[in-house]
């Protein structure tokens, strides 16, 4: 066994004579396990944190979406609907089409987005079970379901048959409009069902029928805006967007859910950077009782250093004693810390103890990633910290 690490293990395990060491010691350990235990708690806490925001977008996001490279909507051949439909790695796939428009219902106005959507739509995400009041649009029918936030401006409700839910969509064309009425394609609905994903959403979007949007529109029967797709689980995705461009000879965007969300992944991935710097600077201070614990050994056992020396240890060895009981400090901590945080994750999984609202509990996630980073973040801290303490053991034996 190595001498030094040998000589490490038993002033780690073994009290010291003066008082005011030991003290100095349970507080550089305790900071280590406090240290480790929060960042590893605020870790979990902003993975549960990420995973209820994304949850929404989730919900709502194909994993793949295929726009037209030019212009707002493309054209679909038979070769290419029957290529996508006999690709093994796609489940299914949806025709869309998606345009800004103005809703009005008796005197209230408010712009939004009709998404005029097939039979497949409601198969490939979760929007049917976000319908908290009526139910989702029929096939071929003159139906809408809208969003909560636009159902609340229009002042509309769940078949409303005082009023029919107005779409107004502008003509194209050039030249000076002399009225107003003939600037406008128009087309009336009934509201069926009203959804509630999230408060971007529910102010954004009016499902239809595809046919109703083609027919608002203008376009024709195999002209779309997008197409969503759903992968199977087993399928690479990367390959998967490759052979959807193929189909369409590359004229065509394919997006999976990160590139749909990418700003919103994009704050959530700098927030947790944030939060994990902050709570390492935490670390760092913490450490600092580990420098100021090993610098009192180190003068506490000038004696025993020389005595060493004389026996026969170089100056490197008696180092590296104190540079393993530093590690030894903090790698221990680090381990215990963990362990309880651990615990502290798992039992808000299971007992549900910090509520955010009478019906939902502060969102956690136990990610074996997070277990790495903090140990990797407390073994390398604590490693340097040490390195750091021992190097006053030269000045001690001179």
């Amino acid at each position: 066994m190595n001498i030094s690490f040998y000589i490490a293990k038993r002033y780690f395990f073994s009290k010291s004579s003066n008082t005011a060491i030991n003290v100095i010691t349970w507080i550089a350990s305790i900071g280590v396990i406090a240290g480790a235990l929060a960042l590893f708690v605020v870790l979990s806490a902003f993975s549960g944190l990420k995973e209820f925001s994304l949850s929404f977008t989730n919900k709502f996001d194909p994993d793949l979406k295929v726009f037209s490279k030019v212009g707002k909507t493309f054209m679909l051949e038979s070769s290419q609907l029957s290529a996508l439909s006999n690709n093994p790695d796609i489940v299914r796939y949806s025709e869309v089409i998606e345009e800004r428009v103005l809703l009005s219902f008796k005197s209230k106005n408010t712009p939004g987005f009709i998404k005029g959507v097939d039979t497949t739509f409601k198969t490939i995400n979760a929007i049917k079970s976000s319908i908290f009041l009526g139910q989702w649009i029929e096939n071929d029918a003159y139906q809408v379901v809208l969003g909560n936030d636009l159902s609340r401006k229009l002042s509309v409700g769940v078949r409303d048959y005082s009023g029919l839910l107005k779409f107004y969509v502008p003509k194209p064309g050039k030249g000076q409009i002399l009225d107003v009425k003939e600037a406008f394609r128009t087309a009336n609905a009934t509201v069926t069902g009203i959804y509630s994903i999230n408060e971007e959403l529910d102010k954004k979007y009016a499902f239809t029928d595809i046919n109703f949007a083609r027919q608002l529109l203008q376009l024709k029967q195999n002209e779309v805006t997008s197409l969503e797709l759903q992968i199977a689980e087993s399928a690479d995705m990367a390959s998967v967007k490759k052979e959807v461009k193929d189909i369409f000879d590359s004229q065509v965007l394919v997006k999976d859910r990160i590139q749909l969300n990418d700003s919103l992944y994009k704050m959530l991935n700098t927030e947790n950077l944030a939060v994990y710097l902050v709570f390492t600077l935490v670390i760092i201070i913490a450490l600092f009782n580990v420098i100021g614990s090993i610098i009192m050994a180190v003068l506490e056992k000038r004696q025993n250093s020389k005595t060493l020396l004389n026996l026969g240890l170089t100056e490197i060895e008696i180092q590296r004693i104190f540079f393993f009981q530093g590690s030894l400090m903090s790698i221990a901590g680090g381990i215990i810390g963990l362990f309880l945080a651990i615990i502290v994750v798992l039992s808000q999984l299971q007992f549900q103890w910090i509520m955010i609202t009478p019906s939902l509990a502060y969102p956690v996630r136990l990610e074996v990633v997070n277990i790495f980073i903090v140990f990797f973040t407390i073994t390398s801290l604590g490693l340097l910290a040490s390195y750091i303490s021992s190097q006053t053991v030269k000045r001690s034996l001179k």
